[in-house]
This record gives C-alpha cells, structure tokens and sequence, in this order.
C-alpha cells in the first residue's frame, strides 16, 4: 500500500544508517518501485538517500529469487559510477550491493569480480576499499564453494 511519493517523503528523513537500512529491507524491497528507486537514488546526492538505493540492490540480490540476472547487471554501471563516493555509509553500502550480487549465481559472481576490478582501477581511496573487500569475499572458498553449488 506503500506509494511512490511516501516512499519520497519517507527517504528524506532518513538520518541514521539502520533507519535507512531497516526501512528498505522490510518495506521499500517489497514494493513494485524497489528496482526503480534503487536505480533512482542511487545518483542523488543527499547521503542516506543514496545508500538506500544501494541498500535495495543489495536486498533485491538476495530476497527477488526469480530476478533474471539481466535485473542485476543493470547495477554494475551504477556500482562503477558511484565508487567514487567517499561518504562511509555511501561506500559501504555500494559495497555490499557489490558483493550480495556477487552470490547470487556463479555468472553473477564472474562478472562481479570483474567490475570489482574496474572499480579498483579508479583513483580514489573508497573505490579501492570496495574493490578489495569484494575481491576478497567474492572470489573466497566460502562464496566460491556456495555458488558453484547453485
């Protein structure tokens, strides 16, 4: 019953980290506007707003179950493009979109990896600690083993 403009109203008064990150993994990802706003609010430039549309890739990676793959790749572009973002909780949260994508299926783990590396060439000191935390996890036995399996 959520709508678009709540969902607007709701976002600008984030101002805390687990407010943001509570809101959009048990409301907004269950909207049929998660895929849109996580697209959306990824290139705006108030703090919260912008990790929230990282939050929803994120959640999206690991809740949507029947995305197609193409859901998911749609991001990249976006991942590369923000990397750059030095704000912790922007960084961290295009991050974990990075990585929770990266499990999802072995193809997606492939190309994960291989934005990673993308990511790691921008000359910027947040751009490289989020391509060396998913390197890391992503291409780790743990991860490798479980998306093998799938």
């Amino acid at each position: 019953m959520v709508t678009q403009e709540q969902m607007e109203q709701w976002v600008l008064d984030f101002d805390y980290w687990e407010i943001c990150d509570q809101c959009c993994m048990n409301l907004f990802e269950k909207t049929n506007f998660a895929y849109y706003k996580a697209t959306g609010w990824s290139s705006r430039t108030e703090e919260f707003v912008k990790r929230a549309g990282f939050v929803l890739m994120a959640r999206l990676a690991v809740s949507d179950k029947k995305a197609d793959d193409s859901r998911f790749e749609q991001f990249f572009p976006i991942l590369v493009r923000e990397a750059y973002d030095e704000r912790n909780f922007v960084k961290k949260a295009v991050n974990w979109a990075l990585r929770q994508i990266g499990k999802r299926n072995l193809a997606l783990n492939k190309k994960a990896i291989e934005i990673a590396m993308v990511i790691r060439k921008i000359d910027s000191s947040s751009a490289k600690w989020i391509a060396s935390d998913a390197i890391r996890e992503l291409s780790g036995e743990a991860v490798q083993k479980r998306v093998r399996k799938k």
